[in-house]
């Protein structure tokens, strides 16, 4: 074979040997970001990892539970949930703990961290949901619904927004007994900040309490803000209620009245400090009903 007519050979050849390559590259990529589909293109639920303690709570309300293999740090409501692996605090996840777990799908609520660690599973071929932070009542029934659908239990959803509305219909008319509105502000120790904070007014606590016939008068508009004497001066509290981190540090009402000028408030005077389970208060769930009852009682003690 001439010299001309054997290149002209080989450059085909390499061609082709390319472009098969470049075709099982396109099809291997593609198995590695179907393989967690099921048959119909759907996601796949078999094996969740969910970081987010608002969305665990409602898949195991909704009767879906059995399909979470690791949560974050904070979600530990139901009891069950504790007894699984734990891929760390939501704010400071490991995506290589989260793959250890072989999951078909990981979901979030958005308020999630490093970002890096998200794209390293997808990168990998695991499937990230983010589902929107239900910030009112009518949010949450929309997102438990949402879930439901999801892993194919809507009348489970059903069942659980039916329930939330008669709760919160008794709470509606148990807080009529009440003729005052006790001053209130709700006391959060930040795991990740490592600091006592303030939870602000634009946020699923102040609603509760404003549903349980109290006011939330922290001077914080959105999210949490550092505790300060100067915020609880302003405040005058007549209730704080402490989230159980914080409380427990402190490990009693006289040592928690020692922070940032409480015991100069009404409540650090009338030892009206009490602790509450940070999944009671702090976002909208199916239990927010039962919650709002709790907590009315506290404040109106």
């Amino acid at each position: 074979m001439s010299k001309p007519g054997f290149l002209l050979t080989f450059f085909f050849m390499k061609k082709t040997i390319i472009t098969i390559v470049s075709a099982l590259q396109l099809l291997m990529a593609g198995c590695s970001h179907t393989e967690h589909k099921t048959d119909n293109g759907r996601l796949n639920t078999e094996r969740i990892v969910c970081v987010s303690k608002q969305l665990n709570e409602i898949i195991f309300a909704i009767g879906a539970g059995s399909h979470v293999v690791g949560t974050d740090l904070t979600s530990v409501f139901p009891e069950e949930i504790k007894k699984l692996p734990k891929v760390g605090y939501h704010r400071l996840l490991n995506a290589e703990g989260i793959i250890s777990l072989k999951p078909t799908l990981v979901i979030h609520d958005g308020n999630v961290a490093p970002a890096t660690a998200l794209t390293q599973l997808e990168k990998v071929g695991i499937p990230v949901k983010e589902f929107s932070e239900a910030k009112t009542v009518d949010d949450t029934k929309k997102l438990i619904r949402e879930l439901g659908a999801l892993f194919h239990v809507e009348k489970g959803a059903d069942s659980v927004c039916n329930k939330l509305d008669a709760d919160l219909r008794k709470a509606d008319e148990q807080k009529k007994q009440y003729k005052t509105t006790p001053k209130v502000i709700l006391v959060h120790f930040g795991q990740q900040s490592n600091q006592y904070l303030v939870v602000g007014k634009g946020s699923a606590a102040t609603q509760m309490i404003a549903l349980a016939g109290g006011e939330n008068t922290a001077s914080v508009d959105k999210g949490m803000g550092p505790l300060s004497p100067e915020i609880i001066a302003k405040a005058q509290p007549d209730v704080v209620l402490a989230t159980e981190v914080g409380y427990d540090q402190k490990g009693s009402v006289e040592n928690f009245k020692g922070l940032a000028g409480i015991a100069l408030t009404p409540a650090g005077k009338n030892n009206r400090i009490f602790r509450i389970e940070e999944n009671n208060i702090i976002y909208f769930g199916p239990r927010t009903g039962e919650n709002i009852l709790k907590i009315m009682e506290l404040i109106h003690k």
